[in-house]
């Protein structure tokens, strides 16, 4: 039960007079008692709160950045229209800054026994699960002096997934890749690719693609034509310890890395490798395996949903085990984690044979693009400061990248932008190469 400013409005009104002319409690009364009947009588003319019905329906997934529609379907059962303002309530970070107000309250009238419905528009600004709160439902009576309050919880589930942002660079990765594959005039071979077809020869072609066998048996020489192998197995591992969680522009590194996996998830999928998931620190957070080509880049984007990075120093010992129980034969594992020198160091660089021994290592990293800014930056002596301090930190890096490439490691090292591409770029190459 809650007054309106209506009601208050009236009762300053009404004693205004009384202040002037009849300052007594019998000229308090004479006001009051006729506002505060009212009153009751607009209570009792009110719609019930408790006995309204209201279920969700609507939109249960969108991608960071866009919008969700939740409806809300409120059935009155009583014998009384209903006249409510509703408030709709989710986290803070279902809606843009300062937007909440407007997008959660909205006003409603149903008549006796019918049912109407409101749309509820998300906007989120995180990633994961966002949970309804509870509908607070204020009725009015047809006075509007007293109203009814209550509240009433009707559980619906909106999961935010991450933006995928790079997939406008998937079309020029799938030409690259159809080059690779011989659908187009450009004809690769690499060690370890997989014979394809004969063809006649062409002035240019290798001589030693020549098949003598068929040219014996024809009267053309004829030429092997390859393609890159396929069904080979991509295992992707994002690092979800402490480091994870420093931002790099205006998004966390987790995020970043998470948009470089998806690409290349896409990517690989299209070429007709299997592609697994795994998120670790010192536990699984995360696991996708066995999709079909079709799943897989749903299955992943899921996954990522829930991830969030924890403040522990990833277990690099535990990563290297469960990393060869999901991988048990030949595989390209690409670990998307820091090139931070102490992480590497102390912790990957000790286990690393464990995994280079049997499988192909890939170690992409995201760098922090307000770095290059600072090592370009000459304008005073503060900024000539920050360029040698961000100098210094590049040349860290670079060590660091090299002491992963004596130990046969493809390193990838760009900013949030550029990673993606670069990773993409690097598959194609090792899969050109033979060396999946």
């Amino acid at each position: 039960m809650a007054l309106t400013g209506r009601a208050a409005l009236l009762a300053a009104l009404g004693t205004l007079p009384v202040g002037i002319w009849e300052p007594s409690w019998t000229g308090i009364l004479a006001v009051n008692a006729p506002l505060a009947l009212a009153c009751a009588c607009d209570f009792a003319l009110a719609a019930p709160v408790r006995r309204l019905g209201l279920t969700r329906s609507g939109d249960t997934s969108a991608r960071l950045g866009e919008t969700a529609d939740v409806t809300l379907t409120v059935t009155n059962a009583s014998s009384r229209p209903l006249r409510a303002r509703i408030r709709d309530a989710w986290p803070p970070s279902s809606w843009q800054p300062g937007t909440e107000i407007a997008a959660s309250r909205h006003e409603l009238t149903v008549p006796a026994g019918e049912r109407r419905r409101v749309t509820t528009r998300l906007r989120p600004t995180r990633r994961g699960d966002r949970h309804a709160d509870r509908v607070t439902i204020r009725s009015y009576g047809p006075l509007g002096l007293l109203t009814r309050q209550g509240s009433h919880k009707v559980p619906w589930t909106v999961r935010v997934l991450p933006p995928f942002t790079s997939r406008k660079h998937l079309p020029s990765k799938l030409a690259r890749l159809r080059e690779l594959d011989g659908r187009t005039s450009v004809l690769t071979r690499g060690e370890g690719t997989e014979f394809d077809s004969l063809r006649e020869y062409v002035p240019g072609d290798d001589t030693r693609s020549i098949d003598w066998r068929a040219t014996a048996r024809h009267s053309t020489v004829a030429v092997r034509t390859w393609r890159p192998e396929r069904d080979r197995h991509i295992l992707l591992i994002l690092d979800t310890g402490r480091t994870s969680a420093g931002r790099v522009g205006d998004i966390p590194r987790l995020d970043a890395s998470m948009d470089a996996a998806l690409l290349l998830a896409a990517l690989a999928s299209r070429a007709g490798d299997r592609v697994d998931l795994l998120g670790y620190d010192r536990r699984v957070r995360a696991l996708v395996q066995g999709r079909s080509a079709g799943d897989v880049l749903p299955s992943l984007v899921n996954a990522m949903a829930r991830l969030e990075p924890e403040l522990l120093e990833t277990d690099a010992r535990g990563l290297t085990s469960t990393a060869l129980r999901t991988a048990p034969r030949r595989s390209l594992i690409v670990l998307l984690t820091t090139l931070d020198a102490a992480p590497i160091e102390e912790g990957l660089l000790p286990v690393l044979s464990r995994l280079t021994q049997r499988h192909t290592v890939l170690v992409a990293s995201v760098s922090d693009p307000h770095i290059e800014r600072m090592a370009a930056a000459r304008g005073d002596t503060e900024a000539v400061y920050e360029a040698a301090a961000a100098a210094q930190a590049q040349a860290e890096r670079h060590r660091t990248a090299e002491q992963l490439t004596r130990h046969g490691v493809t390193v990838v090292d760009a900013t949030p932008n550029d990673l993606p591409p670069a990773l993409a770029d690097a598959y194609l190459a090792l899969k050109a190469a033979g060396r999946l």
